[in-house]
């Protein structure tokens, strides 16, 4: 569903390069004075906004008439004018009367759009007495700021906001659970009317950004990081340059990043400048998921009926990361035999056939990088084997990552051993592969050998706990190469004392660009950009 921009509304943002949707992105304007608010117009037009939503009731000092006649005039984009209450999560505390004689000066002043509450509708279409003037679009909106209702319930809202005389139906809940937003999803594509939906919180990210895919009128993008009107929102920046708002289309494939926490993993950045850059046309998503097996079975039966451009084959494919590897295998139709051997899937992609494939591409980024390591200090076989062959191969944690590398340091001829917090899980791996175990206490004293390779799998360093690692500085002496699954930051306490202690480091980062190549490939069918990869992470 697209909807043109009426041609009488001034120009919009230029937004980033070509366009391939209608969808508007809104920047709402929070400020105390006309001054600051025309200043942030500006800066709005500057960020690609499309609109600016205007927010009267963030104003200090507000004079009705020679206020909104003022900003109307010099705002160099379409307006849409809220005055939201204090009891819809705004600030007026006012009587009725004067809000509503507010919102009807701006229709008359030349607003495109005015926003008001479903609760105040009936009251508010009273008062007009049928004076409406033809350019300006009438929100009737509605916010739900503690869950997402039953699709029966959402539809029956949708029906009563129409009823209320909405030129464009708008509704926001708050997201419980990532899958609240299937529902939100399902009753947009069904509008017969422009709506604007939205789902608040971090779970409910995907909403505002794939706004385009599934025929919303707009999106709201914030002006800078933190400044948001609600919770959730992402940045103009964001969505045009990271997400590629301006490209998504119906037939948009969705992938993403599983995990909790996930808001800092950089896998958007790297899969949608790929994207972009060769012209596939797909978006890369930070989801973050409870409840995996209740993700999977929700996005795989999402009813789209009547509209074949849409369907559970568009969630394409899925990177796993912390802590949903072990619990994503069993989500699987098929798992590839070395995942399973592992017991963790980093990697789930849809087939033709709808069902779900898993894999685990962690195992070889890591091991690739550390025998690109170990090969380019000299110290490594040069031999036809891998450099690995015969090292002792010490891996901290024993989750889905330590699994990947302590199966695929086996595989490579390397003698196993497992450090993990917990003794009785170190065990279990170790035996699984073979190899022997460690308590992470004893890690420091286990010094058998010159020349070991040491791989830490544990969020042990990461950002914001830096001053933290796994093991001391003067047990790194016995290690040749180091790595580290952490890459923020980049350079954690551990590598740097394991360069000054004289051992080769592999950071995360590298590790992160291997197991990206495979997944990006199993993702499009494409050849990975290597290059590129590696270029976007560097900066």
């Amino acid at each position: 569903m697209e909807f043109a921009v009426e041609s009488g509304l001034k120009t919009m943002g230029s937004g980033e390069g070509i366009r391939r949707n209608q969808a508007l992105i809104c920047a709402p304007l929070m400020a105390d004075t006309v001054d600051q608010m025309v200043d942030l117009m500006h800066k709005a037009k500057s960020k690609g906004a499309d609109i600016v939503e205007i927010r009267l009731d963030h104003l200090k000092i507000f004079n009705p008439r020679s206020d909104i006649e003022i900003m109307i005039k010099v705002c160099p984009l379409p307006t849409l004018f809220t005055y939201r209450p204090i009891w819809e999560g705004g600030q007026y505390a006012g009587d009725e009367k004067s809000r509503f004689k507010a919102l009807q000066l701006a229709m008359e002043l030349g607003a495109d759009h005015i926003d008001i509450e479903l609760k105040a509708a009936h009251e508010f279409n009273n008062f007009l007495h049928g004076n409406k003037p033809g350019k300006c679009k009438v929100i009737i909106s509605s916010h739900n700021y503690d869950s997402t209702p039953p699709i029966e319930d959402l539809g029956n809202l949708v029906a009563r906001i129409q009823a209320a005389g909405a030129d464009i139906i708008k509704f926001a809940t708050t997201a419980l659970d990532i899958t609240d937003v299937a529902r939100v999803f399902q009753i947009t594509v069904h509008s017969q009317v422009p709506i604007i939906a939205m789902v608040m919180g971090e779970r409910g990210l995907m909403s505002r950004i794939l706004c385009p895919k599934f025929g919303g009128y707009l999106t709201f993008g914030s002006l800078e990081a933190g400044q948001v009107s609600a919770p959730g929102q992402p940045t103009i920046e964001e969505l045009v340059n990271l997400y590629n708002f301006r490209l998504l289309e119906p037939d948009t494939k969705v992938f993403g990043i599983i995990g909790n926490p996930v808001s800092h993993s950089k896998s958007p950045k790297l899969y949608n400048e790929a994207f972009k850059s060769v012209g596939f046309n797909g978006v890369y998503l930070h989801l973050l998921v409870d409840d995996v097996q209740k993700f999977f079975r929700t996005y795989s039966s999402m009813d789209f009926a009547g509209f074949r451009t849409y369907s559970s084959m568009d969630f394409a494919g899925f990177s796993v990361t912390i802590p949903h590897k072990e619990a994503a295998l069993a989500c699987c139709d098929e798992v590839d035999p070395v995942a399973k051997s592992i017991g963790a899937v980093n990697c789930v992609v849809r087939r033709p056939d709808g069902k779900l494939f898993g894999c685990n591409t962690d195992y070889v980024g890591a091991i690739s990088s550390i025998e690109d390591g170990l090969l380019g200090s000299q110290n490594g076989s040069t031999g036809t084997g891998s450099p690995l062959a015969g090292k002792l191969f010490v891996v901290i944690g024993a989750g889905g990552a330590g699994k990947a590398l302590a199966y695929g340091a086996k595989e490579k001829g390397a003698r196993v051993l497992i450090a993990n917090r917990t003794y009785d899980r170190a065990r279990e791996l170790a035996d699984l592969v073979g190899g022997q175990a460690l308590s992470l206490a004893e890690l420091d004293n286990f010094r058998p050998e010159k020349g070991m390779i040491l791989a830490n799998t544990t969020s042990i360093g990461m950002h914001p706990k830096v001053n933290e690692t796994p093991i001391s500085k003067e047990a790194l002496a016995n290690y040749m190469l180091v790595l580290n699954a952490v890459y923020t930051p980049k350079i954690t306490r551990l590598l740097r004392e394991a360069a000054e202690s004289g051992a080769q480091i592999v950071t995360g980062v590298d590790m992160f660009i291997g197991q990206a190549y495979e997944q990006y490939e199993r993702f499009t069918g494409l050849p990975a950009p290597k290059e590129q990869f590696k270029k976007i992470m560097e900066n």
